[in-house]
């Protein structure tokens, strides 16, 4: 389990398998189960953790007490990159959104995995800046679109994210993490939804399956 935990992550599968094999030593297993924390906010960020299967959501509460979800983690990413150079206090959650497996190195271990192997650093600086043009672009479409523009610029990302051609997608997460995710309630996203089917830009199919009958016109929206 841990040697293709290891494997899958970006800033470290560029190295040879004896050097993923020594990274690999130092990694230790953990399991979590559907809601349960991984960490949580106020506590001292110490590891990196490497998510080997399931999906995680970080998200942090509001000023009114609601949840904002600012990620979600798939297989392969990681999270808790601030062990990663100073002793901070964690200001999110993270939780398991189903049953999920982690692969967890300890700060120090990962300071030793820097000297040693420089091109990690490389990476990880990489994966920084990809993160961070990911928050500037969600806070910027939380502060400057409306609704309706956050839905169809979702749906857009996810039809263009495809490596098929096929206009169905499946929602990767459930409605209420997704309207968290884009900054409104879950009764506004479901009412937008139906707002597009009416308008013949899409065609709702369960709770998660979603047909996109008018590219297009979804584009507009979501660019106007």
């Amino acid at each position: 389990m841990k040697n293709s935990c290891i494997s899958r992550v970006p800033i470290f599968n560029h190295l040879t398998e004896n050097e993923m094999a020594e990274i690999s030593q130092v990694a230790i297993s953990k399991r979590l189960k559907k809601g349960e924390l991984l960490f949580h906010s106020v506590e001292l960020s110490e590891q990196l953790f490497i998510v080997h299967k399931g999906l995680v959501k970080m998200y942090r509460i509001t000023e009114n007490g609601k949840e904002q979800i600012i990620r979600f983690v798939e297989e392969g990413d990681f999270i808790g990159e601030l062990s990663l150079f100073s002793k901070t206090m964690t200001t999110s959650f993270a939780e398991a959104m189903e049953d999920t497996e982690v692969c967890t190195i300890q700060q120090q271990d990962i300071h030793q995995l820097l000297l040693r192997y420089p091109t990690i650093s490389l990476k990880i600086l990489e994966e920084f800046t990809s993160r961070l043009h990911e928050t500037e672009s969600l806070i910027e479409k939380l502060n400057s679109q409306d609704v309706e523009k956050r839905v169809a610029s979702y749906l857009v990302e996810l039809i263009e994210g495809q490596e098929d051609d096929s206009m169905t997608i499946h929602l990767p997460i459930r409605k209420g993490d997704l309207a968290s995710y884009l900054g409104t309630s879950q009764e506004t996203l479901s009412r937008r939804l139906s707002a597009f089917q009416n308008q013949g830009l899409i065609e709702l199919k369960g709770q998660r399956k979603i047909i996109i009958k008018q590219l297009e016109e979804l584009r507009k929206k979501a660019n106007n």
